[in-house]
């Protein structure tokens, strides 16, 4: 009965996996083949993560693999990078098994360039939301945590005792870090005390980098800086810009340290700067590109990495507030912040703002 259903699915031109609950691909048909540029051996028995994401990260399960054990149905808009492309995600559920296993079937139709937009601008929005919804919450935290610091520095006063003294201290210390978190959330949403000024992005970069030049030496990361419009200059805050860039190239350190223990041509970020016009518009905007050729971030997980507090960094090594913060920043000076990653190859950020130009070139 499986072999049936397998023939049958090779007479549709979108590619389809069939795989049993725990991932695991079991058939596919020659699109599937074709989408993903391998052949039969090298894709059965294979993980479906490892297939269509290009792998997972070891201390953090697949939300995908995760799904696919509830048994259950569900439709996705998603790009895939194993089939070099964005895809809508069909997953269904059949009364076929194999080895006393439960089998789903996957079929994955390519989405046009309109359709990709539209994921893209829902996703933004998402985040946009989570953001709003994080600051809110962030807000509710902020007010009755100071009110405890505040009580348990006065009861420090009067303790009498060295177990008390210290017992209240670690009161303090906890809640100033539990005040800190709030403040890093609180920073990307309310307006800006400090006025916008007109920047320029090279001049702002430059900044940040000679922050980070003797870590990034000393870990053997070459920056490379390619600025294709000058002075390409944008309406901002500098110091919580600054933090932008600040956080998206501690990011990228990271992750090139991760995959690159040692000194090697690829241990690199490539920072870009140009300006570009609005579609169907006479306005311009600053495209800011940061790259690095790191360890990548799985494509099951690039939804959520703008989530507070979600790292893929191993427990203790990340807040999981960096890129949160960043997108929430990015967002209020009226641009966009996009990722794109494979995993073991690299990550991609780029940010769009709104450009000011000189009266000159008007």
């Amino acid at each position: 009965m499986v072999d049936i259903w397998a023939r049958s699915c090779e007479l549709l031109e979108d590619p389809v996996f069939i795989v049993s609950t725990e991932g695991t691909i079991v058939n596919v048909n020659q699109a599937a083949l074709a989408a993903c540029r391998k052949r039969r051996q090298e894709v059965l028995g294979q993980a479906i993560c490892t297939i269509i994401h290009g792998g997972k990260l070891p201390h953090i399960a697949c939300p995908l693999e995760q799904f696919l054990q509830t048994f259950s149905s569900r439709v996705m808009e998603t790009h895939l990078p194993g089939l070099y492309g964005d895809y809508l995600l069909t997953i269904s559920t059949t009364s076929h098994r194999e080895d006393d296993r439960r089998l789903l079937l996957l079929l994955a139709r390519e989405l046009s360039r309109e359709e990709a937009r539209k994921v893209e601008y829902h996703r933004t929005a998402q985040l946009a939301a989570i953001g709003e919804l994080a600051a809110g919450v962030a807000h509710e935290v902020n007010n009755p945590i100071n009110g405890i610091i505040n009580l348990a520095q006065l009861m420090l006063d009067d303790a009498r005792s060295d177990e008390d003294r210290d017992l209240l201290t670690r009161v303090v210390s906890e809640g100033e870090r539990i005040a800190a978190i709030t403040h890093k959330l609180l920073c990307f949403a309310k307006e800006d005390q400090e006025e916008k000024v007109i920047l320029t992005l090279k001049e702002s970069i430059d900044d940040c980098l000679n922050l980070m030049r003797h870590q990034l030496h000393k870990d053997g990361i070459e920056v490379v800086c390619e600025y294709l419009d000058h002075p390409c200059q944008v309406r901002a805050n500098s110091n919580v810009l600054q933090q932008v860039f600040f956080n998206l190239l501690s990011n990228s350190r990271y992750a090139l340290n991760q995959r690159y223990q040692q000194h090697d041509p690829k241990k690199r970020i490539l920072i870009r700067c140009q300006q570009l016009p609005f579609e169907n518009n006479n306005g311009v905007y600053a495209r800011i590109l940061i790259k690095d050729w790191g360890c990548g971030i799985p494509q099951g997980l690039l939804d959520r990495v703008c989530d507070p507090f979600f790292t893929t960094k191993p427990c203790g090594e990340g807040t999981g507030l960096g890129l949160s913060i960043s997108h929430g920043i990015v967002k209020e000076h009226g641009g966009t912040m996009k990722i794109e990653s494979v995993l073991h190859e690299y990550t991609a950020i780029t940010i769009d703002l709104p450009a000011v130009v000189p009266p000159s070139e008007s």
